[in-house]
């Protein structure tokens, strides 16, 4: 049994899906779309960069989704494999939303819509600067929650991704962080500032929420094909009400994904596709469990490998 999962922000590079792009007439199809959709030549940032403007969250959350949906939508019609098969579809933060639009729920249109105005909603919540992003390795939840709690009257951080056993990630304001290094360095836990612009699935995002509430709920969601994990409880939905509901809780809400893999293989799922730029979460999954099967789709050449 398999699950078809997509990628979230990191997994960007120059040139993701240049290959197809240049291959196939529907795939540039899809990229002319978006430029029309967006009223911007995203395809040409794609496509030849500069990696500086690729890699702010604006124009990283509707590239990501293009390449995914770009990928999915080959392997589904050029090689006929049917991924509509799948037990769950899910994916890590605005990955979500390329599952959504791939299993049906969302016309693609405005998916790559919604995405601009959400990346423009989150990046606007702090300013540059004032927010950040700290991965931990090597300590679990429980541990971290309990530093977080016992210190919260020093500096407040709260745990924004559990993406697996020893990784999860803090979303804080700047200052609160470097507390939290500190302390962490006399703990002797290992743990690394990311690149990124802004503190993303904390409560510093409460502008962005109200900002995207009634542009999600505007949105025209249909029935889908599957069976969704939401990032916000680890658990399947298909009802598009309560979609909807769950995606405005996902912009402050920790994203669970250890806990939806784990959700995943206890119902007999023991093959994962990732669909889209990056091997980032076919690594989160033989981090939690070596026995199942996992692949990374980036290339046609990827393709002829998918054994269901």
């Amino acid at each position: 049994m398999f699950s078809v999962i997509f990628p979230g922000q990191g997994s960007q590079t120059i040139g993701m899906g240049k290959e197809i792009y240049d291959k196939y007439p529907f795939v540039k199809e899809y990229f002319e779309k978006a430029d029309e959709a967006l009223n911007f030549k995203l395809s040409k940032m794609i496509l030849e960069g500069p990696k500086n403007e690729l890699d702010l969250t604006i124009n990283t959350q509707p590239a990501i989704f293009l390449a995914s949906y770009s990928i999915f939508n080959l392997v589904k019609n050029q090689f006929n494999i049917n991924l509509s098969n799948a037990k769950y579809f899910a994916g890590h933060s605005l990955g979500e939303y390329s599952a959504l639009s791939c299993a049906g729920y969302l016309d693609f249109i405005d998916t790559i819509k919604i995405l601009r105005l959400r990346g423009e909603a989150m990046q606007n919540s702090v300013p540059l600067g004032v927010g950040g992003m700290l991965a931990i390795l090597g300590s679990s939840i429980d541990d971290i929650e309990k530093i977080l709690d016992e210190n919260q009257n020093k500096f407040k951080g709260e745990i924004a991704n559990d993406n697996s056993e020893g990784q999860l990630v803090i979303s804080g304001k700047l200052d609160d962080l470097k507390k939290l290094m500190g302390l962490l360095k006399t703990k002797k836990i290992k743990n690394i500032q990311l690149p990124v612009s802004a503190p993303f699935h904390c409560s510093l995002m409460s502008p962005a929420t109200e900002v995207m509430k009634n542009h999600i709920n505007n949105l025209n969601f249909k029935e889908g094909k599957n069976k969704i994990i939401s990032n916000v409880t680890s658990e399947p939905v298909s009802d598009p009400e309560k979609i909807k509901s769950l995606l405005i809780g996902q912009i402050e809400s920790r994203v669970r994904w250890r806990e939806t893999v784990i959700n995943m293989i206890n119902d007999k799922v023991d093959n994962f596709i990732e669909i889209g730029p990056g091997k980032v979460l076919a690594g989160l999954v033989k981090r939690m469990n070596k026995n199942v099967k996992t692949i990374s789709i980036n290339s046609e050449e990827d393709i002829k490998n998918i054994n269901l």
